[in-house]
């Protein structure tokens, strides 16, 4: 796009400043939850923090292919470092879940998963992510073969709505703030079904 300076279509720097700058959020939660600064409940608000930086990174990650494809504004490259973000704040929040929220209370953490919906499709997004993490290096594309890992990865669509689901459902009174996520999320994938959407050029290496 003529009008974008190149530096913001293509730009080159290297991906781990990128893995460095997406870990300040979370660390400052956790510094603010140290030193008793998120509140009553500061497990609580470390656990949601967590997460939503997950969902933003996860809606990151799918914005890159609309960009690419309707502005010309190619982050291709640093699609893997959002995705392993988004996956470290994921994880994050569910150790945080597991430890903080239900002090390794095993009977417990099953019986939400079983009887609270959002904590039942929160931990089935979770799922879905496991494997793109495991396979998100050069090695596992090399040997699931392009097709196949590409195929795999698709497993983000349904865990991005996954992902929407649980934070309105968490919320139970419908502020804003999730509603405007589960727009977003909703809104990049349903590009994907448009004539132009899905034809995304191969990305070795990309989440």
């Amino acid at each position: 796009m003529a009008a974008l300076p190149r530096w913001l279509r293509q730009p080159a720097f290297p991906s781990w400043p990128l893995y460095l700058l997406g870990l300040v959020p979370g660390v400052w939660l956790f510094v603010q939850a140290l030193t008793d600064n998120l509140g009553a409940d500061p497990a609580k608000a470390l656990e949601r923090g967590l997460g939503e930086w997950a969902l933003r990174l996860i809606i990151l990650g799918l914005a890159i292919t609309p960009l690419r494809q309707s502005l010309g504004i190619n982050w291709l490259r640093y699609r893997r470092a959002v995705g392993l973000l988004a996956f470290f704040y994921v994880l994050a929040h569910l150790i945080t879940y597991i430890l903080l929220d239900q002090g390794l209370d095993w009977a417990a953490i099953g019986a939400d998963i079983l009887k609270r919906p959002y904590i039942t499709i929160g931990m089935l997004g979770f799922v879905l992510l496991l494997p793109l993490a495991v396979t998100s290096n050069n090695a596992m594309i090399r040997r699931l073969g392009g097709v196949r890992w590409r195929r795999l990865h698709r497993l983000v669509y349904p865990a991005a709505l996954a992902g929407a689901a649980h934070f309105l459902l968490l919320v139970k009174s419908w502020p804003l703030e999730p509603i405007i996520y589960a727009t977003i999320v909703v809104a990049l994938l349903g590009w994907r079904l448009l004539p132009r959407g899905g034809r995304e050029r191969p990305a070795t290496g990309r989440l």
